[in-house]
């Protein structure tokens, strides 16, 4: 009673379940507390089996708000097949508004395949990865760009090794409707999440659909499309349930991330400004931003230059930086036949 993470969920059973799940952790005020994960379980019958999850960080809010109100708006009867849904993985962090728990500073991304004897966050990504994402056909991780970073909004996948699998990866990546991509090559030993997936047999989906620790209009509507179209893909439903949604503006462009020098980071204590912001084209040597040292008012500000061309992906939004701190991100716009053609 004191390891693992215990829950009460019915995969079998038909209908919608809203239930938890709980992991014991031991704290001053309570002698048998337990975390508890939100959870919600929605079965029709047989057909495609599909998780989505959103609070992997817990400063990252499109997929929050968004798989919330699913949760309220789905009918069970408007379901083909099983629907899990996990508005807040990482509760503990989702409640400090922290990238990572406040329990034992635990990254549930970087945390896979987890240990089931483990901090907390360890229970649960060990959980994750050998109990809940074997039951699905496709994981889909909803993130942003969290509190300290704007980044445009990209979808993701992993390359399969699989032609058949990749190619049905390719076409739910496309389904989502979003203007840029990643097919990421990290590998099956990866502690992601989208490795998990593949470990497990799934199909795994992610993106930056936002950040900034906040959301917009603009970045929860893409959201909320790609879940309708992702889930209308894979014939769960059979009209949106987050809609009436705007077009997609067509066409995605694959991206590639494959070189550190596509980002600038930080080496000393340092004031952040940007000359460009996300979605700008940028090529070698075009001014990126200028560094400051408010400690010593009477050196002159560092310019700062891309070192390759690209798309500005991500930057600081934080003025305020330390060394190590990434300031700004160029991703390479490539063909898809580039990347399914390389190693």
């Amino acid at each position: 009673m004191h390891t693992g993470l215990f829950h009460e969920i019915d995969f079998d059973a038909d209908g919608k379940t809203l239930s938890f799940l709980g992991t014991p952790y031991s704290v001053d005020r309570s002698p048998y507390y337990q975390i508890k994960t939100p959870v919600c379980r929605i079965r029709n019958g047989q057909g495609p089996r599909v998780l989505l999850m959103a609070g992997n960080h817990g400063d990252e809010y499109e997929g929050e708000i968004a798989l919330g109100r699913l949760i309220r708006r789905l009918d069970p009867a408007r379901v083909r097949g099983e629907i899990t849904i996990l508005p807040m993985a990482n509760v503990p962090a989702v409640m400090a508004a922290r990238r990572r728990s406040p329990l034992d500073n635990g990254n549930l991304n970087r945390a896979f395949p987890g240990s089931p004897g483990g901090t907390p966050t360890e229970r649960l990504a060990h959980f994750l990865e050998h109990e809940l994402f074997p039951r699905h056909d496709v994981v889909f991780d909803i993130h942003s760009g969290g509190t300290s970073m704007a980044h445009l909004p990209t979808a993701l996948i992993e390359k399969q090794v699989d032609p058949a699998r990749m190619d049905q990866a390719l076409a739910l990546l496309a389904s989502l409707g979003m203007d840029h991509a990643f097919i990421a090559t990290n590998g099956r030993d990866a502690p992601t999440s989208m490795a998990a997936a593949a470990r497990a047999g799934a199909i795994g989906i992610s993106g930056e659909f936002g950040g900034g620790g906040t959301l917009t209009p603009a970045t929860l509507a893409a959201t909320q499309r790609a879940i309708d179209q992702l889930l209308l893909a894979l014939g769960v439903i059979d009209a949106p349930v987050l809609g009436p949604h705007a077009p997609a503006d067509g066409g995605m462009q694959l991206l590639a991330l494959d070189s550190h020098a596509q980002a600038i980071f930080a080496t000393r204590r340092g004031w952040f400004e940007p000359a460009v912001d996300i979605g700008a084209q940028v090529s070698a040597g075009d001014l990126a931003g200028y560094y400051h040292d408010l400690n010593r008012l009477d050196a002159p500000e560092e310019a700062l230059r891309f070192g390759v061309s690209g798309i500005v992906i991500s930057r600081r939004l934080h003025t305020d930086s330390e060394a190590g701190d990434c300031l700004i991100q160029v991703a390479r716009p490539v063909e898809q036949a580039d990347i399914l053609a390389a190693a």
